[in-house]
């Protein structure tokens, strides 16, 4: 099930906040690889490194890296800090969080009966790859929001594989902070599950708006139900049992080269149409010509569940170029793909309309 080797550290080749990417010479061959510094410590060039080379060797797009595992003969310090929410549970890498809902917690008389979001909005979308185009028109209607993002476990656990988030929190778009949810772990708040991250986000961060998505790394199997975007529906549905207000952001495709996900791709009209049970505000962007006919004539089903918000995308595209970070969805970028990034940013703009209303 793993693939295990044995290296020494090379040169550095990035790093960001939580993460160093460097090379590891097996005697083999030179491998491009990923340490967790919260996890295993920082690599320096000249340790020995044992790794999980699994992801590298089936090529994944994303985190095709090798994984450190741990720096045998330098060892991280223990932990000295709270916490008793255990994530990743009972994997060799099980990690120790003060989670903010637990009793441990500053805040855990605030959760303990919360249960009200006060009608904020909620953008759910189903990729790791909406959430800057999402900020892009949100703050282009918005720009004093408070933002705060809810990364979901059903792709990548640590957060800190993120370079998304990353460069977000340096230039300032996630305002409020970060929360990782359920078996994620890495935010500047952990939460047990969805709900308890979502009342987090609006009670503890003071957020005016929430993102949910997936981390990086969405796994789909070319089934009806098998790919992990399916939770979008079900954050849907706690969003709405908390009284707050969800916002679906459709995935749009003019370029993808499978069927399932062209124009309107079938995770969306799953996960909003088969598995959201509670009613959002499914945002459609007003696009010209064939392709906007085409998207329209698809979601019109799903009517009779949700509320359709046609929403315009003037000045979209100049908000997107703002984006502080690079737009990438399946390798492809606005220039590729313009109708997925502006189905987010008009997802972006609706929710902030939904505040300044």
């Amino acid at each position: 099930m793993i693939r295990w080797r044995e290296g020494v550290a090379g040169q550095v080749r990035r790093s960001w906040a939580g993460a160093v990417e460097l090379d590891v010479d097996t005697g083999e061959t030179v491998l491009p690889a990923l340490a967790y510094v919260d996890l295993v410590g920082r690599p320096e060039p000249g340790d020995r490194v044992l790794l999980n080379t699994t992801a590298h060797h089936l090529g994944l797009g994303t985190g095709g890296f090798a994984l450190v595992v741990a720096l045998p003969d330098r060892l991280p310090a223990d932990p000295d800090g709270p916490g008793h929410l255990v994530k990743a549970r009972y994997t060799p890498l099980q990690t120790t969080v003060l989670g903010i809902d637990e009793p441990d917690s500053p805040a855990h008389a605030l959760l303990a009966d919360a249960d009200d979001l006060a009608g904020m909005p909620v953008v759910v979308a189903d990729l790791h790859s909406a959430l800057p185009a999402v900020l892009a028109g949100l703050y282009d209607e918005a720009p004093e929001a408070s933002v705060a993002y809810v990364m979901t476990d059903g792709a990548a656990l640590p957060l800190a594989l993120s370079r998304t988030v990353a460069g977000l929190a340096r230039a300032g778009w996630l305002p409020a902070g970060t929360v990782t949810v359920g078996q994620s772990f890495g935010g500047d708040l952990e939460a047990a599950t969805v709900h308890t991250g979502l009342l987090a986000a609006r009670l503890v961060l003071g957020a005016d708006v929430a993102v949910v998505t997936q981390g990086p790394g969405n796994l789909g199997t070319g089934t009806r139900w098998g790919f992990t975007g399916v939770a979008a529906g079900e954050v849907v549905n706690a969003v709405a049992a908390l009284a707050g207000r969800p916002v679906g952001a459709l995935r749009l495709s003019q370029a993808d080269p499978r069927l399932r996900h062209q124009v309107v791709s079938h995770h969306s009209l799953t996960a909003y149409g088969r598995v959201a049970l509670a009613a959002a505000d499914l945002v459609v962007p007003d696009l010209p010509g064939d392709f906007g006919d085409q998207v329209r004539a698809l979601v019109e089903p799903l009517r009779a569940r949700h509320r359709l918000v046609r929403t315009p995308v003037h000045g979209l595209d100049a908000a997107l170029s703002r984006a502080p970070v690079a737009l990438s969805s399946m390798g492809r970028g606005p220039a590729q793909d313009g109708a997925y990034f502006l189905g987010c940013a008009a997802a972006g703009r609706h929710a902030a309309r939904l505040l300044l209303d």
